[in-house]
């Protein structure tokens, strides 16, 4: 029996590594996908390492949600920015691998060619930011686009520009920075066509991403530990 539980885990362990080593190298996957095919395969070598097939499986199941938990706070979050959006045209949601999504088209974000951020958006990143310093531990991601006016050279740089204004906005409402990642996509992942004002309308927009990593909300820190505001909840219907 001892010697079969040996092979098991040993199993476990390779099949973890090699899709870890396999997603890694993929350079057609998404950072998402690419995240939770390692995480998965991680996931399975912290789950064998408990004892059994079964430790293994729950484990990828685990590492494939990217280490993020959702927590009532999370939840009280997406309900908060639900509210905060109302009509305005925000898509809120919680992506596969828990994390809370803000989809900001530009008739809230930015006019074309330009970073600033447009008075109406405002309001919608102070009800964001609200009670973030008092969440250690969170982890915010935010991507700049573009529509396909004018050509990479403007479109690249403009997309980072456009996340780090919105980065510098929350840090000025009290988010600590040290927890915010920012990218630019510039015109490479359109939602939209870009032959109508109005699809480029929707392809020039912010995606704000809030996670919290799993080990979090039961680290004793202030607003976690055992307090009802972070006990992990599952999974909500989006």
């Amino acid at each position: 029996m001892l010697q079969a539980r040996k092979m098991m885990m040993r199993g476990w362990l390779l099949s973890a590594a090699a899709v870890a080593m396999v997603a890694s190298g993929c350079a057609n996957m998404t950072e998402t996908q690419r995240d939770v095919a390692v995480g998965a395969g991680l996931g399975a070598v912290a789950g064998a390492v408990i004892g059994d097939g079964k430790g293994a499986a729950i484990g990828a199941g685990v590492g494939a949600a990217g280490g993020y938990v959702w927590s009532r706070y999370m939840e009280n979050k997406r309900a908060q920015m639900q509210r905060a959006t109302a009509g305005t045209g925000v898509q809120v949601t919680q992506t596969d691998d828990n994390r809370l999504k803000l989809n900001i088209p530009s008739d809230i974000t930015f006019d074309t060619n330009r970073s600033d951020i447009k008075p109406n958006m405002r309001p919608i990143l102070d009800d964001f930011a609200d009670g973030l310093y008092d969440q250690p531990g969170m982890e915010i991601y935010i991507i700049g686009h573009t529509d396909s006016t004018g050509n990479d050279a403007i479109n690249d740089p403009l997309s980072v520009d456009r996340a780090n204004s919105v980065r510098d906005y929350l840090i000025r409402r009290g988010v600590d920075g040290r927890s915010i990642r920012t990218e630019g996509r510039g015109s490479h992942e359109p939602i939209a066509s870009n032959n109508t004002p109005a699809g480029r309308a929707a392809n020039r927009r912010v995606e704000i991403y809030l996670a919290e990593r799993a080990g979090a909300a039961n680290d004793g820190r202030a607003g976690y530990g055992n307090e009802p505001g972070n006990t992990p909840i599952g999974t909500p219907a989006r």
